[in-house]
């Protein structure tokens, strides 16, 4: 695996060594051994997400302390347009955001610290994301940030043509909001 530090501290990109012959091909997603660097936390729960119009959009989402959790995000079908913003109040990449295409063909994998929110946007129909989590889910912790918040100026690189109730509800950043 090559892993490869982004421009937000502790967010990596995960490529694997993909090794491949007449049946097909194989490739590690995730080895505790070399993700040892990364976290010395054990991912407890894993999710897929399945979308089926391009266009459709989820985020910007996090779980607040006790409850942060680091995850790693995988694209198994499709392709998205990854977005993490730091919501680390300490950090020096506060309420920046970044983005990676994650994708079926790229095979790229991404690695998110806690105190990161993490959204995407479909950019195909019938697109599939795993995510492994070191946090159990808690809907009292569950948060959540506008993903069109004028703050982020975030440039989502098409329109969309889904967003749930919820997302489209996410708070605003505002002058209270005191990071993580």
């Amino acid at each position: 695996m090559n892993i490869t530090e982004l421009d937000i501290k502790g967010v990596y990109k995960i490529t694997p060594k993909v090794i491949g012959d007449e049946r097909g091909g194989f490739f590690r997603y995730y080895c505790k051994n070399e993700f040892s660097d990364l976290t010395k936390s054990e991912f407890v729960q894993m999710n897929h997400s399945f979308n089926t119009l391009k266009g459709t959009l989820r985020g910007l989402h996090y779980q607040s302390n006790p409850y942060g959790e680091e995850k790693l995000v995988r694209c198994i079908k499709g392709e998205i347009f990854d977005v993490f913003v730091d919501l680390r109040k300490h950090s020096e990449s506060y309420l920046k955001w970044q983005s990676t295409i994650l994708s079926e063909k790229n095979k790229e994998i991404l690695f998110l610290p806690k105190g990161i929110a993490h959204g995407f946007i479909t950019m195909q129909d019938d697109t599939h994301i795993l995510y492994q989590h070191t946090q159990f889910y808690n809907a009292d912790f569950e948060k959540g940030i506008r993903y069109n918040d004028p703050k982020l100026n975030i440039k989502w690189p098409i329109p969309t043509t889904i967003v749930s109730t919820r997302d489209m509800n996410h708070k605003m950043i505002n002058k209270d909001f005191k990071g993580i």
